[in-house]
């Protein structure tokens, strides 16, 4: 069957055998350590939706590929249908997880493989386009998650990839054999590596013909001898694995750096392969989509926001109080904004020639700025609301103590009908969902630096039709 449950889903990540280091030490059973299963879990609610009777026939759909029934998450656009689908479903799950849920970043390099592959092979006569359909037609059969390997680490911002005096500073072919590719190199940022079965790299940049070597794309288990993924840091990581002090500890976010140390591709899993030109379109359209993806999850993040802010002026005794609802009103009006602008960019989408639809690129990146500087607002409005105690709660042992638990909880009593205990819940959610440190990067630099969005925008906008249309009213001739 296409659709695994979420209980399967688990299961097939056990099956798995990935070298995971964090904080200095090996970890063999990831699956079940707590920082790890938190994102896990978050990725699991996209199998969860699928088997609800809710939410299924959203998040379902039939492949034309496979001719069976399928999770959307694996399902590169065919329509416009389809595109907005994607916006709809991400904010459904944003809301549902309240953090990143780790499945649309391969689902997005799904979706420019689709069209850029397919392009390759009609200018050099290649063949990436098959072997991606035939790896496509694999991952939707097994309904597998993949990763996104797009950014790399990058060296000396100054100089291109193969100026570094480190050349493996960005991910790179060190040889080719008569069966495969050796690659090298480290990618950064890996959102949820550990939570997929499939690892996707692309190139991460444009480049030029000296780059050949680095213009490489492939997929590969993430359990393939030789790739390592080192999960980072996260502010309330302790936490995490103290079990405690954490609101939401179902779900959370991790981002590993992923090291390929000599790691051999077959054939098969390539699907670029030193075409330099291609590069820096592979990375755009990876960039479209996932910006397009971030405008629906964030929206869906700021409705679990509102949703807190709103909680806390009840368990405050504050819902009447009128500058107060007028910041969940400024609230409200970041996300429908957000979650307007890639809707339009969906509806906006055209067809490519390899019967893959792109949406608008201007449309996506005006919504990937607006969110880099709207969701810190959002999380400042959320802190204003709930008050101060979002930053110095007393520790949940401290209300466990016999001692003292029963005194805090006496003086940290918000109305008179709300249990202390759900008081201290919400204040802690509000101080993950506005602190978690990898989730508020992203808002800023996830598809991408803001610097990147501009110049998107710049580059795709039609501006010399924007300048015959002033020339026309002002009476200049052409």
């Amino acid at each position: 069957m296409a659709i695994k449950t979420k209980a399967e889903y688990i299961e097939s990540l056990r099956k798995l055998q990935p070298v995971v280091y964090m904080f200095g030490e090996r970890i063999d059973n990831f699956v079940d350590n707590p920082r790890i299963r938190a994102g896990i879990e978050a990725t699991g609610e996209t199998y969860a939706l699928a088997e609800s009777f809710e939410h299924r026939d959203a998040i379902t759909t039939n492949s034309p590929l496979i001719g069976e029934k399928i999770n959307r998450f694996t399902l590169p656009p065919a329509s416009i249908e389809d595109l907005v689908a994607r916006v709809k479903n991400n904010r459904l799950l944003g809301g549902r997880v309240g953090t990143c849920y780790q499945r649309c970043t391969g689902m997005d390099c799904l979706s420019a493989l689709a069209i850029v592959t397919y392009d390759i092979d009609r200018k050099y006569g290649t063949t990436y386009n098959a072997r991606f359909l035939e790896f496509l037609k694999y991952v939707q059969k097994n309904d597998l998650t993949c990763n996104a390997g797009v950014t790399d680490v990058k060296g000396d911002r100054s100089l291109n990839p193969a100026e570094q005096a480190d050349k493996d500073l960005y991910l790179r072919v060190v040889e080719e054999r008569k069966d495969g590719i050796v690659v090298r190199g480290a990618k950064a940022h890996q959102t949820g590596s550990l939570s997929s079965h499939e690892i996707i790299v692309l190139p991460t940049r444009a480049l030029r013909k000296e780059d050949k070597e680095y213009a490489v794309a492939f997929a590969l288990p993430i359990d393939t001898p030789g790739i390592i993924h080192v999960v980072g840091r996260s502010s309330l990581d302790m936490r995490e694995l103290q079990g405690c002090d954490t609101g939401n500890t179902r779900y959370s976010k991790y981002c590993p750096t992923v090291i390929f140390d000599n790691v051999f591709v077959p054939w098969d899993r390539v699907f670029l392969y030193g075409e330099t030109e291609f590069a820096g379109d592979l990375v755009m359209r990876f960039s479209s989509f996932h910006r397009q993806s971030h405008g629906g999850c964030k929206a869906g993040k700021i409705d679990c926001m509102i949703g807190a802010a709103l909680n806390m002026m009840d368990y405050n005794g504050t819902t009447k109080a009128g500058h107060l609802r007028g910041k969940v009103i400024d609230m409200i009006h970041r996300s429908e904004t957000l979650y307007g602008c890639s809707l339009a960019a969906s509806y906006e989408g055209k067809k490519e020639p390899s019967g893959t639809y792109f949406v608008d690129p201007v449309l996506v990146n005006a919504s990937k700025l607006h969110e880099g500087k709207e969701m810190a607002e959002v999380s400042r409005l959320l802190m204003d609301i709930a008050g101060g105690f979002v930053s110095d709660l007393p520790s949940d042992k401290d209300f466990e103590n016999p001692t003292i638990g029963p005194l805090l909880k006496k003086y940290l009593k918000g109305t008179a009908d709300t249990p202390v205990e759900d008081r201290v819940k919400m204040l802690r959610l509000v101080e993950k969902i506005t602190l978690e440190s990898a989730d508020s990067v992203s808002d800023i630099h996830g598809g991408g630096s803001p610097e990147a969005h501009r110049i998107t925008i710049m580059r795709e906008s039609k501006v010399g039709d924007k300048k015959a249309l002033s020339k026309r009213l002002a009476g200049i001739e052409e």
